[in-house]
């Protein structure tokens, strides 16, 4: 069996809080796996988030971008932590995918309704943390799963798993610790 190869991906702008620690976490356990591991914290990166022109014009990628692209070649796993900001991921996490899964590297259109998937036979899991409880998050329609949904299976990645971190703003202690527990056991069992 082919070595698992995770990049794991940290969409916060911030490294505290739940989310670098659920990361972490999830790390640890895919380490103690033997995976290989590589990680992108997108708050270190340099580049500017906005897409000027959409896809008319391709900006010329920032060096964080381009080894970005690397990892994500390298990666036949890779794992999304991020929190949910009014109901959709941080916005610095959407100018990442905007800017790095561009036509001729995620996708490449055949025609109006045809088109190359060139980041297929890539698996990914979705850890998102929220200050709303999980049962919210199902009854709204659950928006941010949807757009990455969208986003990986538009270029071929098929998502495996998606883990939810609920009303993460106010937990105690013990909560946190199973929060913990959950994403190194993840990491592990990838």
């Amino acid at each position: 069996m082919k070595k698992k190869k995770i990049l794991i991906i940290f969409g916060h702008s911030h490294k505290g809080g739940l989310c670098n620690e659920i990361t972490d976490e999830y790390e640890k356990g895919a380490r103690k796996s033997g995976a290989e591991i590589k990680r992108i914290n997108i708050g270190d990166l340099k580049f500017d988030p906005i897409l000027y022109d959409g896809y008319r014009r391709i900006q010329k990628l920032e060096p964080d971008l381009i080894q970005s692209q690397k990892d994500i070649k390298w990666a036949n796993h890779i794992v999304l932590v991020y929190p949910v900001w009014w109901a959709s991921m941080p916005a610095l996490l959407k100018g990442f995918f905007d800017r790095v899964f561009l036509p001729g590297f995620a996708f490449h259109f055949k025609g109006v309704i045809r088109w190359d998937r060139l980041l297929k036979g890539r698996t990914a899991e979705l850890l998102i943390s929220m200050g709303a409880a999980k049962i919210y998050y199902k009854l709204t329609g659950s928006l941010s799963e949807k757009v990455m949904k969208n986003i990986f299976h538009f270029c071929g990645i098929k998502i495996k798993r998606t883990a939810i971190f609920d009303l993460a703003q106010n937990m105690n202690s013990r909560k946190k610790e199973k929060f913990l527990k959950k994403a190194y056991k993840l990491g592990k069992n990838n």
